[in-house]
């Protein structure tokens, strides 16, 4: 009895104490799982709630206190008490996303992706972010320079907002960075030097933006994704950037062929290679030393040789600038413009009353000639031109040979800040003299005369000195040393006529349509006389807008002529836009093919868009296969028309410009016409615009400043 009492006891003893171990052990675990999310982080949420107009759909979130950890918040992670993640994409959530988000200091990833979120990105974000995914809102302003300071970022994507603005120089410290995604913003300007320390980027995208300059910084970045495509950018793309398999480059300015040599003082990327590789710093350091010495001796003769000094440069630059031109309302047409096409016909010069015959000065074998118009057109090949070769002229130059010196001098040994622009065939650098005298010197690409005699060269400027037309760049000089080939140019301050339709800032007027017609009757006239008055005739090959400069009085300048041999053996890796169709790989007519490039820079005039554009739908990125069924419906031509031009144009005039360009990009070169009756089309044109023919008709006939 006793045993079992003392059993009975025993038992209620166990019972006690194991409902007494399961209260204790349920409050330990019931205070372990609701851990006080860090204050700091409350605060930063709570703002943020609010800020975002406080939307119902976020499961937990309170405009004060909370608990987002022990809670869960939606879209928020947590380690213990610290908030690590913010997930809200898709959502609809509008207004903005606080001005606290610089307390959350555990947070590394942050996506608010495809809301409608407005206003600037703050500048107060998280300072430890790894990802951070605004994209697909409304963002406006410029990228945070916060973003500087977070060296462990490995992704950037805010593609498709309103930012705009130039990028600051902020990406020295992101070496971590493997992805950033800054598309479809307005962001303009040249790309930030600092892009060069990106050591692990893999995939840039940068399309649909307004940068331009060169994306020569890029060149020794690991990418293996890049996308530049619609932009401003020019230059050449630096060769390892081609060997990317996923590259998107169309819709920019590029140069087309292999790049030159970069200009002195600029570090290639082989360059940098050999900084990497075995040499001592003691030999560095002798290295350079030698070469300033020598630089030195260099400077000290040539400067007995000068009376002026030339520390002027940099001065010079600064204040020579091209400032921004206000183009004039064009003028009328002349009178003398079916004279001056009567002149070009019969060979006579229209800058003098006395007759000039080319046909002497075409029959050098450097030259890309074609027989004349009555003949059929042969491509040209050393087998079909031996007589040409045979009969070659006398290279006498009428033009000044200009040493190798002189030039280094008056560009700044062709510093960059003189660069005034890059072709397909070489570079072209500002050349100021002491005495004021400006000019413009083109350096021949030398990989495009590489194995070649080397007479070529002085055989081609002999051709060009006796070029004379008031629609031709004139060249006035030429220096050919070893490995150095350049041409010098009258220099016009006005820049070309792409930079004109396709450049130009907001505080520049558009061209009158008037001076458009006129632009375009200058530069048919120049290919005319190329065409039909050099004999044998002589074809282009690279008649694009880059090509036309425009005078002071906005008259056009064709330069390049005569060059055709080099751009022949240019490498195209990009299409342009200009080139016609059967000239994609040898065009058996390239006087047609002038012909259909011309067609081009005329749709471009009318139009004020560029050849080729990827950011339109695919059937508009090219001007020629959008345009050309339309040229003929009257209600298209107006939606076609330039904006620019604010409808100050007479219909008729449109329509009858189309009615060329029509003519001119028919995909048959057969059945475009010669490029005299192009000319004869626009001078009647020109004609009718002086007459005020549809004046009462035009589209602003009201407006005071419509000046035919």
């Amino acid at each position: 009895m006793i045993l079992k009492k003392i059993n009975m006891r025993s038992s209620g003893t166990c019972r006690c104490s194991t409902l007494l171990c399961w209260l204790v052990f349920s409050s330990l675990a019931v205070t372990f799982v609701s851990c006080k999310t860090d204050d700091s982080d409350v605060s930063a949420l709570n703002v943020m709630y609010t800020s975002m107009n406080s939307p119902s759909g976020l499961d937990g979130w309170k405009s004060s206190g909370g608990d987002p950890c022990g809670e869960s918040w939606k879209g928020v992670l947590c380690s213990g008490s610290k908030v690590t993640e913010i997930n809200l994409p898709g959502l609809g959530l509008t207004g903005s996303i606080g001005y606290k988000l610089s307390d959350l200091k555990s947070v590394t990833r942050l996506d608010l992706s495809q809301n409608s979120f407005n206003g600037s990105v703050p500048y107060q974000l998280p300072p430890n972010l790894q990802a951070i995914d605004l994209s697909e809102n409304q963002f406006d302003g410029n990228v945070p320079y916060s973003i500087s300071a977070m060296t462990d970022i490995k992704e950037i994507d805010l593609h498709n907002n309103k930012l705009n603005g130039q990028l600051s120089d902020m990406f020295g410290n992101l070496s971590k960075l493997t992805t950033m995604d800054l598309s479809s913003n307005s962001l303009s300007g040249e790309l930030p030097q600092s892009f060069k320390n990106l050591s692990s980027l893999s995939t840039l995208r940068l399309q649909d933006n307004q940068f331009k300059g060169s994306i020569n910084v890029l060149a020794n970045l690991p990418v293996d994704e890049l996308n530049v495509e619609n932009n401003k950018f020019t230059g050449w793309i630096p060769n390892e950037l081609k060997k990317i398999k996923k590259i998107k480059t169309g819709g920019n300015s590029w140069s087309y062929g292999p790049a030159p040599p970069p200009p002195p003082g600029v570090r290639s990327s082989k360059a940098e290679e050999a900084k990497n590789s075995g040499l001592s710093g003691a030999a560095i350091v002798g290295i350079v030393f030698g070469v300033l010495i020598v630089l030195g001796l260099i400077i000290a003769l040539l400067s007995r040789r000068r009376s002026s000094p030339s520390s002027h440069f940099l001065e010079d630059d600064r204040l020579n600038q091209r400032m921004p031109f206000t183009p004039l309302s064009s003028g009328q047409l002349s009178d003398l413009d079916a004279e001056s096409h009567t002149d070009l016909r019969e060979g006579k010069s229209p800058k003098s009353s006395s007759s000039f015959q080319v046909k002497s000065v075409c029959t050098s074998s450097s030259i890309r000639l074609m027989h004349p118009p009555s003949d059929h057109p042969k491509s040209f090949n050393n087998n079909e031109n031996t007589s040409l070769m045979n009969a070659r002229s006398s290279t006498s130059i009428h033009v000044a040979p200009y040493p190798l010196a002189d030039l280094q001098i008056a560009t700044g040994n062709f510093a960059t800040g003189r660069l005034l622009g890059e072709g397909s065939i070489g570079r072209v650098y500002r050349a100021k003299y002491a005495n004021g005298k400006v000019l413009a010197v083109k350096k021949i690409d030398s990989l495009l005369t590489q194995g070649q005699q080397g007479t070529e060269f002085t055989e081609i400027v002999s051709y060009l000195s006796k070029l004379n037309h008031p629609n031709i760049c004139e060249v006035i000089g030429y220096c050919s040393e070893p490995g150095q080939n350049m041409l010098v140019y009258e220099y016009f301050r006005n820049g070309s006529l792409h930079e004109f339709l396709h450049l130009s800032d907001d505080f520049s007027k558009p061209l009158t349509w008037n001076t458009r017609v006129r632009i375009a009757l200058g530069t048919a006239r120049a290919i005319e006389y190329l065409h039909e008055v050099c004999s044998p005739s002589c074809v282009h090959m690279g008649i694009t807008s880059s090509n036309i400069l425009l005078d002071a009085e906005l008259n056009p300048r064709l330069s390049d002529c005569g060059l055709a041999v080099f751009y022949e053996r240019r490498i195209q890796n990009l299409a342009s836009g200009y080139d016609a169709p059967e000239c994609a790989e040898a065009c058996a007519d390239p006087l047609k093919g002038d012909v259909y490039s011309f067609g081009v820079v005329m749709l471009e005039l009318m139009t004020g868009r560029m050849p080729f554009d990827s950011r339109k739908s695919k059937y508009e990125q090219s001007l020629v296969r959008w345009a050309a069924p339309q040229l003929h419906d009257l209600d298209a031509l107006g939606r076609m028309a330039d904006p620019a031009l604010h409808g100050l144009y007479p219909p008729k005039s449109l329509s009858g410009f189309a009615d060329v360009i029509a003519l001119c990009v028919r995909s048959e070169p057969e059945f475009r016409p010669p490029i005299s009756q192009v000319v004869q089309a626009l001078v009647r044109l020109g004609q009718m615009n002086q007459r005020g023919m549809d004046f009462s008709t035009s589209r602003r006939a009201d407006d005071e400043d419509y000046d035919y």
